[in-house]
């Protein structure tokens, strides 16, 4: 599963809330109007990626930076950066791709 860090140790995020006029439980509630399984992200979740903090988290799945961002209504590449390449894949294969 692929894990995006946020940027700006949140910031962005916090500055869109405020833009938006959204609280942190606000915002939970419309990431499940844009989730079409209905689910969205826990207030907690929420509370861990827009927050700052020991409490806060860097990175967080795709599925939830592209709910909170939809839910924002602002693009996930202003609030998200994609994780380096993992040395995890490249060290397991050959050069044709074929695993060890």
């Amino acid at each position: 599963m692929t894990n995006l860090i946020r940027k700006g140790a949140g910031k962005p995020l916090r500055d869109a809330m405020k833009r938006t006029g959204l609280t942190q439980a606000e915002l939970a509630a419309k990431t499940k109007a844009v989730d079409i399984r209905g689910q969205g992200v826990s207030l907690g979740t929420v509370i861990k990626v827009t927050g700052r903090g020991e409490s806060a988290t860097d990175s967080c799945r795709l599925r939830t930076a592209w709910l909170v961002t939809t839910a924002l209504g602002e693009p996930l590449q202003e609030h998200f950066d994609m994780p380096t390449v993992s040395t995890d894949t490249v060290e397991r294969s050959t050069p044709h791709g074929h695993s060890r």
